[in-house]
């Protein structure tokens, strides 16, 4: 059967990893397939380097700088971008789709910027866009979510989609190191590039969690209404007060149901000691769904790496040479919803959501402060779970008093009247610190 002709965008980590694990597993996919997937042409910023790739792998594969030499190409059935970026990879993607080739990409940035206008293109041209590898890369979640749960109506995912800021958050935790000392380890390990804003500001899960909301619940993608907060603002003293509380801190994307709309978020979040996702450390991703018929499903893996990336693309690849002489109207839809069928259901504001909190309240040793913050809350009809009181060394140098309140559910929206109001109390010393707190149904380990 004659092979599936396919052109790579890309030969850096991803690209490499790519072409190296078709090389190594050519036999056990066209066992899979039936035919053979072969990499015919490869665009590439620099030759030099891309040369010594393919030398070393003892391929000869043509290069070329000319990326509308490999997306235009009549000899390429489908094209798969893996370069990044979201300006330059953007036209090659959309040249593509013109062309009439399918298109694999693992550049979540790109899709969650400018998905709906990427996946319009793809099916007025009747071609497919796989994408499994830009979300938590080695955990086949985008087939779980759109394929294997098709028959339940989805409540909730919530996961740990980033490993750099995982890793920073297990350093902090297991070994007391401050953020900045954490985030070093991670750039010396390779985890963190040199420039690491996207991960630690929320913005990479922030991407990820917006396309996980999209085939979720059939919306369109939203990544401008995701509410996004990293972690460079979390101090180590709270995660030591959570751990007293039997809490764990993680950078979290939730995408969940209410009857109001859609909650689309990243931030750091409070998980119970004995939770599954409280029990994912390093560099490591986990990810929860709650559904109406199969309940909680779990999925952990690597969320990074080389052929952890690349074999997610291959097995776009071979999904692709299975359905690609099929009807357009028999592929998967891009966002397991059929495109007439995608609900604009609302992503909600920040302040409409509801959930748990805890604060961290730093005082003057004082009569009555105590009972002057829970009457703040009280008044916001806010009620308390759980409370701590520690002497503390860490404002400003001087000895104070914490007092650390976890709540019960509220909207959030009344949380920021009351720590507004009790930011203004003259025993308060210095910033109230919030954090959301997620039960995720109290899924623990056994």
């Amino acid at each position: 059967m004659k092979p599936l002709s396919v052109g790579l965008l890309g030969l850096g980590t991803v690209g490499s990893g790519t072409l190296k694990v078709l090389l190594r597993n050519r036999d056990e996919i066209e066992r899979r397939i039936g035919r053979p997937i072969v990499i015919t042409r490869i665009g590439v910023r620099s030759l030099d380097k891309a040369r010594a790739i393919t030398q070393n792998m003892g391929v000869d594969i043509p290069l070329t700088q000319d990326l509308s030499a490999v997306t235009k190409a009549d000899d390429i059935s489908v094209v798969v971008e893996v370069m990044g970026g979201t300006t330059t990879a953007r036209l090659a993607v959309l040249d593509a789709i013109n062309a009439g080739k399918h298109v694999i990409t693992a550049n979540k940035a790109l899709l969650a910027e400018h998905g709906n206008e990427i996946f319009a293109a793809a099916r007025q041209h009747g071609v497919m866009v796989a994408f499994e590898a830009a979300v938590a890369v080695s955990i086949p979640i985008i087939k779980a979510l759109r394929e294997a749960l098709a028959g339940n109506r989805i409540e909730w995912v919530a996961g740990i989609i980033n490993g750099t800021t995982n890793f920073i958050l297990t350093q902090m935790k297991q070994h007391g190191s401050s953020f900045t000392d954490a985030l070093k380890q991670a750039q010396l390990l390779g985890y963190a590039e040199a420039d690491p804003t996207f991960d630690i500001e929320g913005i990479d899960a922030g991407h990820k969690a917006t396309l996980l909301s999209a085939i979720a619940f059939g919306i369109p993608i939203q990544f401008s209404r995701a509410h996004i907060e990293g972690i460079t603002q979390l101090q180590a003293i709270d995660i030591t007060y959570a751990e007293k509380l039997g809490y764990r801190i993680k950078l979290i994307g939730i995408a969940r149901r209410s009857e109001q709309g859609i909650e689309l978020r990243v931030h750091p979040s409070l998980i119970p000691e004995n939770c599954l996702l409280a029990n994912v450390n390093g560099a490591m991703n986990g990810i929860m769904i709650k559904s109406d018929a199969a309940g909680i499903t779990a999925y952990y893996g690597a969320g990074a790496g080389s052929e952890e990336t690349a074999s997610a693309v291959v097995a776009d690849l071979v999904d692709v040479a299975r359905l690609e002489l099929a009807d357009p109207q028999h592929h998967v839809p891009h966002l397991a919803f059929h495109a007439e069928s995608l609900n604009p259901i609302p992503v909600l504001p920040i302040g409409d959501i509801h959930t748990r909190y805890y604060l961290r309240i730093p005082v003057k040793d004082e009569a009555g402060v105590l009972a002057a913050i829970t009457k703040l809350l009280a008044d916001q009809m806010i009620s308390i779970d759980a409370m701590l009181q520690r002497t503390s060394s860490h404002q400003g140098g001087n000895a104070g008093t914490d007092v650390i309140i976890v709540t019960h559910g509220a909207q959030e929206a009344r949380i920021d009247s009351a720590i507004a109001a009790i930011q203004a109390l003259p025993a308060v010393s210095a910033q109230v610190v919030r954090l959301r707190v997620e039960d995720l149904d109290q899924v623990a380990m056994h």
